[in-house]
């Protein structure tokens, strides 16, 4: 048997959860990764009422499901952006307010604080017990400095530092709350967030002095555009993969007119040199990533996060599961070459 595979219920947040469940019990899938925007997971709801936890419980059981995992990336993107008006139409009206930039960041800190309660009190009511995998809350973390990423008008050092200080300093507060919640959080690692590969995820864990709280939720398509060496990435960061999605994509496309910045074009747009595709249909090596997994110990779930404009999603999300399936497998117990000794 291998790791359980979930949806993330992100991308289906236009289906209430109770039309979305039986859909994606349908698709063959163990369980959610349930979203805070729709109303598939209600922070404060969650935070606030036992009763909500343990009805919605309910329906995921009426559907043999489960959850390892809630996501706010809405939200957390703005702790540290630079806010403007497109975060309006993504953050709650009680985070976005009179629209002030501090006091929207401010906001949404507190939302992620209340984000941990939630998780803990929806975890705490499953049925049979939370299990052995640790609880985690993934998301973003935005960044007052990505708008520096190509280092002109010249940008030095002690400027990018800055920003690294206000994430630390915005988050570790945030940190310490999921902390006293035993609740991890996992940054899904992508470009707009203070960490878009290796080399800037290790400066965001020294920004938050290591905290334990701080690790990833690894998600391959996000660093395999880029050039990054996704699997390296699962083994530099070992002990701070707290949670997997499987999301592939595919790059080198295109007709030569747009570069890996996306030239200001729409998903889907035939020109564009990289573009999300359903699992198996782009250039992501996952036995490589299952390998890694299992080299590291991870025996969490498998989380698809289901992005392919070039298809209808629920077949593209049913064969998504019916593929992770076949391509996870258990690492053997023992050495293959056992039976050749005499002793």
């Amino acid at each position: 048997m291998g790791r359980p595979v979930t949806l993330f219920t992100g991308q289906w947040a236009d289906l209430p959860i109770k039309e979305l469940a039986p859909l994606v019990a349908s698709m063959g899938y163990d369980g959610v990764e349930l979203a805070c925007w729709g109303d598939h997971f209600d922070v404060a709801g969650a935070a606030e009422d036992d009763g909500y936890c343990e009805q919605l419980w309910q329906l995921l059981q009426d559907h043999n499901l489960t959850c390892f995992a809630v996501s706010n990336h809405l939200v957390g993107q703005a702790v540290c952006d630079r806010i403007d008006e497109r975060h309006k139409s993504i953050l709650p009206e009680r985070v976005w307010g009179d629209g002030d930039p501090e006091g929207v960041r401010k906001r949404a800190a507190e939302e992620m604080i209340r984000t941990a309660k939630a998780a803990r009190r929806f975890f705490n009511a499953k049925p049979g017990g939370a299990g052995d995998f640790p609880a985690v809350v993934n998301g973003f973390t935005g960044s007052s400095i990505w708008h520096a990423l190509y280092a002109f008008p010249p940008t030095d050092q002690a400027y990018l530092e800055k920003g690294f200080a206000d994430f630390g300093g915005r988050w570790k507060p945030i940190l310490d709350a999921f902390d006293r919640e035993n609740i991890n959080f996992g940054l899904e690692v992508h470009p707009t967030e203070i960490a878009f590969d290796i080399v800037s995820a290790e400066r965001a864990i020294k920004a938050v002095g290591g905290h334990k709280r701080f690790g990833f939720n690894y998600d391959p398509s996000h660093l395999g555009y880029q050039g990054v060496d996704y699997v390296k990435f699962i083994r530099t960061f070992s002990d701070r993969i707290y949670h997997v999605h499987m999301k592939d994509v595919w790059w080198d496309h295109g007709d030569g007119t747009v570069g890996v910045f996306g030239g200001h074009t729409d998903f889907g747009d035939a020109r564009r040199f990289w573009d999300f595709r359903s699992l198996g249909h782009g250039d992501i090596n996952f036995e490589e990533i299952i390998v890694a997994l299992n080299d590291i110990g991870y025996q969490g779930p498998l989380s698809i996060e289901w992005e392919d404009i070039r298809m209808d999603r629920i077949h593209g999300a049913t064969e998504a599961c019916e593929y992770t399936r076949n391509i996870d497998f258990k690492p053997s117990g023992a050495a293959f070459d056992a039976a050749f000794s005499k002793e």
